[in-house]
């Protein structure tokens, strides 16, 4: 369906790498930032969990070879399940060049990434933390912020989600189960409502407990990075905006804001402890329906 390979030089050679010639003391800036997040999450969650042994400083280039990977292992599973189209050369072109855009789009945008390597092949796979260095700078100096405070912050968000995978690692199948059982249907031409708002439950879970977890662990105030940003994307101009909903990322600010609500109410109505119990298990994931209904959620699992 897509021919990766040229989808990734393609977006490489549309897209420029930036610098990663680091500065005195700033790689050791990163892995300090990366351990003061781990330890602040740790104390303030009590979750058991490590921070990936693979932190990359990348630039836009690197970061593109390392999702084609990713990228091409969900679209695999699509390609397990579709037939073949009367020109499948005529596809594959139109496939590949859409890739090419949202990958150097992507490239552009990413500061930061936690990867879990969903579908990967290798279970045994280690997870991994990419900070995308040129995207960094680029941001904080249009948002005219501090870059190694807003490195930090980028840092302390992408940790809070290796500790909710390393808390539980039944939630790598979880997501991968109700993504594999979406696509086969799609491939198929038909929709699988239930899988995917399972899936979306889960991943609001994912990122409302994360901005949880940064409300309680982040030594500093960051309403204004967040709210910066949030401006700074709402001025794209329309071809942004469209590769944005193309993307699903109006989709995550959503999860973003749903999530942050849920959790917050169950941290006033109980505590943190109990917001913690949706790691206990995939039974304890709140439902669609109970991430606008938390105390019915609260009934349900605190017994």
């Amino acid at each position: 369906m897509i021919d990766w390979r040229s989808a990734a030089e393609a977006a490489k050679a549309a897209t420029d790498p930036g610098s990663i010639t680091l500065e005195a003391g700033e790689r050791e800036a990163y892995a300090r930032d990366v351990r003061d997040a781990r330890d602040g999450v740790r104390s303030v969650s009590g979750l058991e969990f490590d921070v990936p042994t693979t932190v990359e400083i990348q630039n836009r280039h690197h970061w593109i070879d390392a999702n084609v990977a990713t990228f091409e292992r969900v679209m695999g599973t699509l390609e397990k399940h579709a037939h073949s189209g009367a020109f499948p050369g005529v596809a594959q072109t139109i496939n590949t060049g859409t890739m090419t855009v949202l990958l150097s789009f992507l490239g552009r945008n990413v500061l930061g990434q936690y990867d879990p390597l969903l579908l990967a092949d290798a279970p045994d796979e280690d997870h991994a933390l990419y900070f995308v260095r040129p995207n960094i700078l680029k941001a904080a100096d249009s948002l005219a912020v501090d870059p190694d405070r807003f490195r930090r912050w980028i840092a302390f968000h992408e940790v809070t989600h290796a500790a909710e995978f390393g808390a539980a690692p039944w939630l790598s199948d979880h997501l991968e189960q109700r993504m594999e059982k979406g696509i086969a249907a799609l491939s198929e031409g038909s929709f699988d409502r239930a899988a995917f708002r399972e899936l979306d439950a889960a991943m609001t879970v994912v990122e409302g407990y994360a901005e949880l977890l940064m409300d309680h662990a982040f030594d500093d105030e960051y309403e204004d990075l967040r709210r910066k940003l949030d401006e700074r994307r709402q001025g794209r101009g329309p071809l942004q905006q469209l590769l944005r909903r193309l993307l699903g990322l109006g989709l995550k600010k959503r999860q973003y804001e749903r999530g942050k609500h849920f959790f917050e109410t169950v941290v006033e109505v109980q505590d943190l402890e109990t917001a913690s119990l949706v790691w206990e298990g995939p039974e304890y994931l709140p439902s669609h329906d109970e991430l606008d209904a938390p105390r019915a959620w609260i009934r349900r699992v605190d017994r």
